[in-house]
């Protein structure tokens, strides 16, 4: 069979060439014994956790190989397990656990950490902290 399909190689102006690539785990709920006052300790609250990563390469085009992917259930698993590996005080100190795991993983470039309590208080979404390996906005590395 002839693939008949227009070919866009060289069809794509160089400014709007990839310049970076990320993934996400968005708002992933967990259950963390957190907290510092009386009526928190003990009581696991309800956390959402945001991880973005940039990654070091932009994978090709054509490339559709699973052993160049990231593995979003294995970034999963690590954010469940320091949720649950023990009793934190501080969103600061959890979100640091999470920010360490994942920075020390393969082809990170940079890195956002978010955890937010969503039912502390009733007239707001969530009360959180958040980690980023950059100052600002989104990191801006020009070209790769």
């Amino acid at each position: 069979m002839t693939d008949t399909r227009p070919k866009l190689q060289g069809l794509i102006p160089d400014s709007l060439k990839p310049r970076s690539a990320r993934i996400f785990l968005d708002s992933l709920e967990v259950m963390a014994d957190i907290g510092f006052h009386d009526f928190e300790i003990g009581a696991p609250q309800r956390l959402l956790v945001t991880v973005e990563i940039w990654l070091d390469h932009i994978p090709p085009a054509d490339s559709d190989d699973p052993s160049l992917a990231w593995d979003y259930d294995f970034v999963r698993e690590q954010v469940e397990e320091l949720a649950s590996a023990r009793r934190y005080n501080l969103q600061e100190s959890l979100a640091h656990a999470i920010y360490d795991r994942v920075a020390a993983m393969r082809g990170v470039r940079g890195l956002r950490v978010v955890t937010a309590k969503p039912d502390v208080y009733p007239e707001a979404r969530a009360v959180g902290v958040e980690l980023t390996s950059f100052a600002g906005g989104p990191p801006h590395w020009g070209t790769m």
